[in-house]
């Protein structure tokens, strides 16, 4: 019989995208494996107020509101922490009872030249990372490190039969940083758009991306709710994960290809980091580099029905490497060897 563990994991909030699929989803997982986790979310947020004058009033409540759980993680067996307590800075973490393990799934070093990270990395007895990038990088600041991926209910993410449509909806689900990656794509779906008239943009954000030339007709926006969002995706025909090679982009761990790819969406991708690695699992979709690549990419799946259908069963099958429990039991393995 397995000794229990109780954790005590410090999330940035409750809809933030780490907390819910690297942590929260794990939780039942965890706990079969003799491990109760508490979450203590911040009640802020992640990030900082974009008004600069509102930040230092931000920092201060954010603080005083962790102020609590860093007491109370000391009746815990270990701490488990989602980047740093206030943003891009180290503050009440070494007050965090030990031992430590640091969860990352971003390239959270390219912020104020990386002295958060790496302090943070060096206070911790752990880092899970989400891929073999993130692990590179932090392994020069604590020789602990474990890529565990970041896992998608594939009983919740599931395909959904729906009737023949004359439409095609090309689709992307994100948060407002990835709007780059969408505006410096926009030629070429415009390009798509005004070669195919029957074809649907649409965007799943927590606000509407500001595009300069997309037909109004063609482009839509959703409001994302935690509630809607795997309905949203399964009513895709084709996803995308458009991105620009550098660091912030090989620190991204596909976790909207794996959305994606559980229900059975057909997707078009930059092969840059961990999206290049899921590729090469199976034929789950196209890549694309450059625009005219996502032209001819977009240009073929809205095409052919057939192919798309293909390429989703298979996506679907390979994702199943991606499902909640394996990963959660790989996660239990590793809260254990640091206790």
């Amino acid at each position: 019989m397995k000794v229990p563990v109780r954790m005590a994991a410090f999330t940035g909030g409750q809809s933030v995208p780490a907390a819910r699929f690297r942590l929260r989803q794990y939780i039942p997982v965890l706990r079969a494996e003799g491990i109760e986790t508490a979450e203590f979310a911040s009640k802020s947020g992640s990030y900082p107020p974009r008004n600069f004058m509102r930040r230092l009033g931000w920092g201060v409540r954010s603080l005083v509101g962790r102020l609590p759980s860093v007491v109370r993680s000391h009746s815990h067996d270990v701490a488990f922490l989602q980047r740093e307590l206030l943003s891009t800075l180290v503050t009440l973490e070494p007050l965090i009872s030990k031992p430590r393990i640091l969860d990352v799934d971003d390239a959270i070093w390219v912020h104020r030249g990386g002295r958060a990270a790496r302090q943070l990395a060096r206070l911790c007895d752990l880092v899970v990372c989400g891929n073999a990038y993130l692990a590179e990088r932090f392994s020069e600041w604590n020789k602990n490190v474990r890529v565990i991926p970041t896992a998608v209910d594939t009983t919740n993410y599931t395909p959904a039969g729906r009737p023949a449509r004359d439409t095609c909806v090309i689709g992307w689900i994100g948060t407002v940083p990835g709007f780059q990656y969408l505006y410096w794509l926009e030629d070429a779906i415009h390009h798509v758009l005004e070669r195919n008239r029957r074809v649907i943009f649409r965007v799943v954000s927590s606000e509407p991306p500001k595009f300069r030339n997309l037909p109004t007709e063609q482009t839509q926006f959703r409001i994302w709710s935690a509630e809607s969002e795997i309905a949203d995706i399964q009513d895709f025909d084709i996803g995308i994960m458009p991105m620009l090679d550098g660091e912030v982009a090989r620190g991204k761990c596909s976790f909207k290809m794996r959305q994606y790819m559980a229900c059975g969406i057909p997707v078009v991708a930059s092969p840059i980091g961990m999206n290049a690695e899921v590729m090469r699992k199976g034929e789950i979709g196209l890549c694309a580099v450059e625009k005219d690549d996502w032209k001819l990419a977009l240009c073929e799946l809205v095409s052919n029905t057939t192919m798309r259908e293909r390429l989703g069963r298979t996506g679907r099958i390979v994702v199943q490497q991606f499902d909640t429990k394996l990963v959660a039991t790989s996660l239990a393995a590793a809260i254990r060897s640091v206790i």
